[in-house]
């Protein structure tokens, strides 16, 4: 198969399937990690090992005779599986416009490549069987790389299939989150198409609640579980309307870009103005709600290193400070309407769909996890389901106002973290990025959010004897990724009671 045109489009098509792969299924969309996924994962991994045959036998020999008849074979069932991943792609998940595109441009060039291989099969069949060696100089070598590339993916696609039964069952009934509430009550929730928000609302909608949601771009409430009222602005809400709870946890992200002075005005405004057109639609409703239940986060307590703190522990400056401090000053007008307020100090929310956790999975799955700094900072965490419980306890417990730190009640250090994260996907962790090195890239951000860090206890849930479903960090991350399927295991919580995890 000595055709120069030929090899080109194959080396064209192995670009763009890796990037592909790489940025789309790996980085963008991260399929590994939606159990939503499961037959699109197999689609994958069968298509790529096809591919592997493929790539292997046109780069180092002459396939003739039957040979040649079972490649055609598998270039046609290769084009039926990929048709197939279209439709499941589509009824499935909803494909960016880059990911569109590609696809596209894979399937006209392939196109491409059939047209001109379909007469070098042809005539190869024809010949008596047969597998004659040949080396196409760098076209051989690159597709041997090619070859070990998607049997790599292939076979992480299917382990991620399998996985994905055991991240559905994990995962839980949402309605059994928010149990505590009474029936059919009406939630208005700001950012609810965010990670923590769209749990929320999954939550209450299966709990028979009436959920509004307010979101600046109704595309983002595509994904939300219905029926789900969506509005784009609280003035669409009538003096007269009637709503038993607001949760407020809308905000630009913190974490997912340098902290230039635009981007910390736009972290600091965000939450303000979307907190005081909560106060102002309180202000002017004739029925008032029986409480407002609004985002902060740890952050508050500043940068304290080894201090254990709690709700009556006071501040150190920093610039996580300040967004927590006029976040909760924000709401503060609204405790003068005679409405409930609870500020919710939110610690590094564990979830797969989100946050922390979903950024480091995949680089953890091969091999890069990794120690930040010393790794003797703190990491006040709590898993994403044991937030909407509090979220929840918040919303009924009248004795509960003012700040109330969302954190499970044993705090780690990074390093604990890391090998934790580490173990429960079974990978090593042995890389350790110096904190010069998060200093220079990452600016004041890795500073205060990957080198700074806090203890913090959940002092008021304590008290009030909150059962947490994920008390400690190794169990918990094991059960999260996919782990622990057989028998969930039972752990005593602060107050001595024996709890089990989430999702039995």
């Amino acid at each position: 198969m000595d055709n120069p045109l030929l090899w080109t489009l194959v080396a064209i098509q192995i670009v763009m399937g890796g990037f592909d792969t790489v940025f789309h299924h790996e980085g963008t969309e991260r399929l590994a990690w939606r159990a939503s996924q499961k037959t699109e994962l197999t689609l994958h991994g069968v298509r790529n090992l096809f591919y592997a045959i493929i790539f292997f036998a046109f780069g180092w020999c002459e396939p003739q005779g039957a040979f040649a008849i079972a490649l055609s074979l598998i270039l046609a069932t290769e084009v039926i599986v990929t048709l197939w991943d279209f439709v499941e792609e589509d009824l499935t998940r909803k494909l960016p416009w880059t990911e569109r595109i590609n696809h596209t441009l894979l399937t006209l060039n392939y196109g491409a490549i059939l047209i001109l291989a379909a007469p070098i099969l042809w005539s190869w069949a024809h010949l008596p069987t047969a597998l004659v060696p040949a080396n196409y100089g760098w076209a051989s070598i690159m597709s041997t790389i090619a070859a070990l590339g998607v049997v790599l993916f292939g076979i992480r696609d299917l382990l991620a299939a399998t996985r994905s039964e055991r991240l559905t069952l994990n995962r839980g009934d949402a309605a059994k989150l928010v149990t505590e509430l009474p029936e059919r009550q009406h939630v208005l929730v700001t950012g609810g198409t965010g990670f923590i928000g769209n749990r929320l609302v999954e939550a209450l909608v299966l709990g028979g609640h009436i959920v509004t949601v307010v979101t600046r771009n109704v595309r983002h409430a595509e994904n939300l579980r219905h029926p789900v009222r969506i509005i784009t602005s609280l003035d669409q809400i009538h003096d007269d309307e009637h709503l038993d709870i607001i949760v407020n946890l809308a905000g630009e992200p913190i974490a997912n870009g340098l902290w230039t002075s635009r981007k910390k005005a736009r972290i600091i405004v965000s939450r303000e103005d979307t907190t005081r057109a909560v106060a102002a639609l309180i202000d002017r409703l004739r029925t008032k709600p029986a409480c407002v239940i609004s985002g902060s986060a740890i952050g508050w307590y500043g940068l304290r290193e080894d201090e254990t703190l709690t709700e009556w522990s006071g501040s150190k400056p920093a610039f996580v400070h300040d967004v927590c401090d006029r976040w909760e000053n924000a709401a503060a007008p609204i405790s003068a309407t005679g409405v409930r307020v609870v500020l919710l100090r939110i610690g590094l929310v564990m979830g797969i769909d989100g946050g922390l956790l979903s950024r480091l999975l995949t680089p953890v799955e091969f091999g890069g996890g990794a120690q930040l700094g010393s790794g003797k900072q703190w990491m006040s965490w709590i898993e994403l389901d044991d937030l909407i419980r509090v979220i929840a306890r918040a919303m009924v417990d009248d004795t509960l106002s003012g700040p109330v730190n969302a954190v499970a009640p044993n705090p780690v250090r990074n390093e604990e973290f890391t090998r934790a994260l580490a173990k429960a996907l079974h990978r090593p962790a042995l890389i350790r990025i110096p904190a010069a090195a998060l200093k220079a890239l990452l600016g004041q951000m890795g500073q205060e959010t990957m080198l700074g860090g806090q203890r913090v206890l959940p002092a008021k849930l304590q008290k009030r004897n909150f059962s947490f479903n994920h008390p400690n960090i190794a169990p918990m991350l094991q059960h999260i990724t996919g782990g622990q399927t057989s028998k969930i295991p039972e752990f005593e919580d602060v107050s001595g009671r024996v709890v089990r995890q989430a999702g039995e």
